[in-house]
């Protein structure tokens, strides 16, 4: 008997097929198959809103293959990611293929290995028209309001500019911060602290002043806080009080797909997209040594905090075999789930808990590596015990002024001894307090006030974005990478450093949006879309009555902000720059084109000058010393070449750094992130430097 059994992926069909074995034939549909034309709107919204699908151009040998093999094939199981996509795709092939639609031929892997396989195929079911007629909704809301909206920007700001729901949100959260950081007032606030030495020891610790003759004390400016230190400059420091108390210290949950992103930002500087490209590999399966090909990780976009009692179990084996028992909570512990969540999947967990990272190393990239230890060791330490903390809180009198300081120890390790979240700035020095008593009279080592200023608050890096299009309910798990990547694709954000900051160009459109579009760029309507949608999977609602609701009112505005701006035309700002035009003298601009920002004249159309923007560096070729500056590829990637190109064609995908050769005083290059490699690039020279 022939059995196909249809994936998306070629790695996914490999791990697959292994644990199949013969009487199967596992292919790969590389992804989906059909889609929405191109060239136009291709949703009939006089007629129920009916999509015009197509098959997609390059797949024509693809869909050739699948339907020859289908038809040989006695039985066709459909094995798509299990998410409202991959049912979707299972959904375009069975119509392709000309399968059953009542059948169940449908089956779902929530991780690719040999028990989640045999479990999956043990228990086919239909294909889910909910979860199918959910993704078309989205997908159409999204072609409405993109192949509707764009043409009119296009129109009344730049051609090329394209509209999307969540994206327009998005860009719209990081504008409205970057006008709350200019609008920000510094308020001067001062601060006394003080550096104490116990009688027990020569231990010093920081303590800082909280009230004044039993009132909290705030001080505005530097006149109030020199009067303090003269009220202070004679008094004793006196311990008046010391409490301390054992605190329990509980784990951080398993990820789910945002607070993984969130977390390899931080942790490991990954942007969305390269952490979802690694987990999807991991998800799907890799080559490890000994175990031939195996998924290592639980289906990586998820929003649930469930963890099956197998994993639970394996989890707390290995716990118990490498920590002991005292490691292990008393009961398994349990993560609550949000309230809106989709709870269709699991946490995103080591498929084999077992199988610690030091196993696999050798089987996996770097970044694969990195990341399945980020999971790994996030998912192991949820399950352990809580960390226990000596804490102190010590108050401290002095002429009526009460001075606080605090500290902690730990007691117990617990889940710490393998995985913590730590707060930032904390210090280690800070931790301990030295021996203190009750009535100790304590010597001052230093006694000053301190000016700040308060900060305005901080620009979106991609994992703050991510939380707070989490927190507003905007998008879902599998939109996060993708709406981070458009919006700077696009250019209506930019990367400075980590921060995200808008462009011109973005802060145009989101006004233009703000003033006629309000909804589209609404947080809390954009949500209740994504609430909709849910309510579509569950079959709760119909798809076509919902895209109705949204329809009427979107063509009205949208007739409604044309009408408003008939014959105007918002113009981007340039902003200007110091670099003067060599043919006409004039100070040359930033523009936005096609492959992203360059100079140009004001002057045209009298003057047409333009120049590429060109970012030095501190290297120097090594080929013939001229500077080295950054460039981009037309794909967006950074690289970087010498400055006297076409004469000289030196170039590398490697950061020059400031030290020199040791061997040859050439610039060395950094190749590999932090914990890579310095190098010499230098013909003939060959020094190398591990930077672990």
């Amino acid at each position: 008997m022939s059995n196909l059994v249809i994936v998306e992926s070629p790695a996914k069909a490999k791990t697959i097929q292994k644990y199949l074995g013969p009487g199967y034939e596992v292919v790969a549909s590389m992804g989906h198959v059909r889609d929405l034309p191109k060239s136009k709107l291709g949703v009939d919204v006089e007629h129920g809103f009916t999509p015009q699908y197509l098959d997609m151009k390059g797949k024509e040998d693809v869909i050739k293959d699948l339907k020859r093999r289908a038809k040989k094939s006695d039985y066709v199981y459909l094995a798509t990611d299990p998410d409202r996509e991959g049912e979707a795709i299972s959904w375009h092939l069975a119509q392709m293929l000309g399968l059953d639609m009542s059948a169940d031929n449908r089956v779902a892997f929530n991780e690719i290995t040999k028990t989640g396989v045999q479990t999956g195929m043990a228990h086919p079911h239909r294909i889910d028209i909910d979860l199918v007629n959910a993704q078309q909704a989205r997908r159409i809301l999204d072609r409405l309001v993109g192949y509707k909206l764009s043409p009119f920007l296009w129109k009344k700001v730049k051609r090329g500019l394209s509209a999307g729901r969540v994206q327009s949100v998005a860009v719209r959260l990081i504008v409205d911060r970057e006008e709350e950081i200019r609008a920000f007032v510094p308020k001067e606030y001062w601060s006394i602290d003080a550096k104490l030495c116990s009688p027990h020891s020569a231990k010093q610790f920081m303590a800082k002043l909280a009230a004044v003759d039993g009132k909290k004390i705030e001080i505005e400016n530097e006149a109030q806080s020199q009067l303090l230190l003269e009220r202070l400059e004679k008094a004793k420091f006196v311990v008046s009080g010391i409490k301390k108390r054992i605190t329990k210290k509980q784990p951080a949950p398993p990820f789910i797909t945002s607070t993984l992103q969130q977390e390899a930002s931080k942790r490991l500087g990954f942007q969305s997209k390269r952490t979802m490209k690694a987990a999807q590999e991991l998800y799907e399966g890799i080559d490890v040594d000994g175990m031939g090909a195996v998924g290592l990780i639980t289906y990586m976009r998820t929003d649930s905090l469930r963890i099956s009692a197998d994993a639970q179990a394996a989890a707390a084996e290995y716990i118990k075999t490498v920590y002991g028992e005292n490691y292990l909570p008393e009961k398994p512990r349990v993560f609550k789930t949000k309230k809106n969540a989709q709870d269709a999947h699991e946490a995103i967990r080591p498929s084999m808990p077992e199988l610690s990272p030091d196993r696999v190393k050798n089987s996996l990239t770097s970044d694969q590596y990195k990341l399945y230890k980020l999971i790994w060791e996030r998912f192991i330490a949820s399950q352990m015990a809580n960390a226990l903390l000596d804490t102190v809180s010590v108050d401290i009198d002095a002429d009526g002024c009460l001075f606080k300081a605090s500290g902690y120890s730990v007691r117990f390790d617990g889940f710490t001894v393998l995985y913590e979240e730590k707060a930032e700035g904390e210090r280690e020095d800070q931790k301990m307090l030295p021996l203190l008593a009750t009535d100790d009279v304590l010597k001052v080592i230093s006694l000053d006030g301190n000016q700040h200023f308060t900060q305005p608050p901080a620009r979106y890096s991609e994992a703050t974005l991510i939380k707070a299009l989490e927190e507003n309910g905007i998008g879902r798990p599998s939109t996060y990478a993708p709406t981070i990547t458009t919006i700077l694709a696009r250019m209506y954000v930019e990367r400075d450093g980590k921060q995200l900051k808008p462009t011109a160009l973005g802060e145009v459109t989101t006004q233009v949006m703000k003033e006629h579009f309000q909804r589209i760029v609404d947080a809390a309507f954009t949500a209740e879309m994504e609430t909709q949608l849910d309510n579509v999977e569950q079959g709760t609602t119909d798809w076509v009555s919902m895209l109705e609701g949204f329809y009427q009112d979107f063509d009205k505005t949208l007739k409604t902000a044309e009408e408003a701006m008939d014959g105007k035309h918002v113009k981007i700002p340039d902003e200007q720059t110091d670099i003067i035009c060599e043919k006409c003298g004039r100070n040359m601009v930033i523009k936005i084109g096609r492959y992203g920002k360059f100079l140009a004249c004001p002057g045209y159309p009298e003057c047409t000058n333009t120049k590429m923007i060109v970012q030095e560096t501190s290297g120097l070729c090594p080929r013939c010393g001229k500077k080295i500056i950054l460039k981009k590829s037309k794909r967006g990637r950074s690289f970087y070449g010498c400055s006297g190109y076409p004469e000289c064609h030196f170039m590398t995908w490697n950061v020059p750094v400031e030290e020199k050769c040791p061997q040859c005083g050439c610039t060395l290059f950094q190749k590999g992130g932090k914990s890579g490699t310095l190098v010499c690039e230098k013909d003939g020279c060959g020094y190398q430097r591990s930077l672990k």
